[in-house]
């Protein structure tokens, strides 16, 4: 099996990197963690939240997303699946007694937990999956064969890219977090505003359609 051609590579890591950057959930649950409980914690939770993007490559490729498409059944059940899972990190980060204190911004969970939870957040949007099942093939070469194997490269690459966009946005959140976390009641707002951040989310995966 070859590798996908660089001009195929350099038209969808442009196509991919606009759409990594474009406001949306993931950018926003990164920006919260990130500002509320430092940059360690953002950078763990946006890698988290890239590597989820392996599983709906996986998806994709084996054509599975499609099967969840066609099924209103299935499709809801992960839709309530995801945002109750984003509500129960929101409601999480709301009863915290402020993570983000002054002069020390250790969160409360470790970092394998923080990437855990951006993975298990990433990975069970089925809306994500979706998004991948449409994007991807967009950028698969006819002439070249084997769809499933350019799928899974494209979506490596589309990993790595936001592996490395959401290290540098989890940093820069954990920038503004120090500098506002000065005071323990600072700290306990960014973590409300995270928290409602995480529960709009989910609120919202689970009502629009």
């Amino acid at each position: 099996m070859t590798l996908i051609a660089f001009e195929q590579a350099l038209a969808f890591l442009a196509a991919a990197i606009l759409i990594t950057l474009s406001p949306g959930p993931d950018n926003l649950m990164v920006l919260g963690m990130g500002a509320s409980r430092g940059r360690a914690a953002g950078v763990a939770f946006g890698l988290g939240c890239a590597t989820g993007c392996l599983t709906h490559t996986l998806l994709a490729a084996l054509g599975v997303s499609a099967l969840i498409a066609a099924s209103p059944v299935a499709f809801t059940a992960l839709k309530v699946a995801g945002g109750a899972y984003l509500i129960y990190l929101g409601v999480m980060a709301l009863r915290s007694r402020g993570a983000a204190q002054s002069g020390a911004l250790l969160p409360e969970a470790s970092l394998a937990r923080l990437f855990a939870r951006g993975l298990v957040a990433n990975a069970i949007n089925p809306k994500v999956a979706l998004f991948f099942l449409a994007f991807l093939p967009q950028f698969v070469s006819a002439g070249a064969g084997a769809p499933g194997w350019q799928i899974a490269q494209l979506g490596v690459l589309f990993t790595l890219q936001a592996a490395l966009l959401f290290s540098l946005l989890g940093l820069a959140a954990g920038r503004v977090g120090a500098w506002l976390a000065r005071t323990p009641a600072a700290a306990r707002w960014l973590d409300r505003v995270a928290g409602t951040i995480f529960a709009a989310l989910g609120l919202r995966l689970i009502v629009c359609r």
